[in-house]
């Protein structure tokens, strides 16, 4: 086990929570109207704006956690086949992050799109070799 990297993988994990935490608490909660993704305006933004910057701001740490992931497994299993699992995290990265912007713009803005095209090229490009 490496040790290093099981750390790096648990801090990742925690800055992740905590950043979508934060976030929620101190920037999201003002915009919401009691449903998950707020939709209020924040002059300057317009309501539809608001969707993006949610769903936005909560793919950094989905981003991160998949980082996270990779460290963790490789921190486990060294001798593992890395690039199986970068490509399993990015899979899950680009899937979630596209299933944030859906929900976050209820499907207006097209990042749902080409989140969703880069998942399945990589599972795909995967399944080819």
């Amino acid at each position: 086990m490496q040790t290093i990297l099981l750390a790096a993988g648990v801090l990742a994990i925690a800055i992740g929570l905590v950043h979508s935490v934060f976030g929620e608490a101190l920037i999201f909660r003002h915009a919401r109207k009691g449903a998950l993704v707020p939709a209020m305006a924040a002059p300057p933004l317009r309501a539809r704006h608001i969707g993006i910057l949610w769903a936005t701001w909560h793919l950094a740490t989905v981003f991160g956690w998949a980082f996270a992931g990779v460290m963790l497994r490789l921190a486990l299993d060294p001798d593992g086949a890395p690039g199986a699992v970068i490509l399993s995290a990015a899979v899950f990265a680009n899937l979630a992050g596209a299933l944030l912007v859906l929900v976050g713009t209820k499907g207006r803005h097209p990042g749902w799109i080409a989140l969703s095209a880069v998942a399945a090229l990589i599972w795909f490009g995967v399944s080819a070799v």
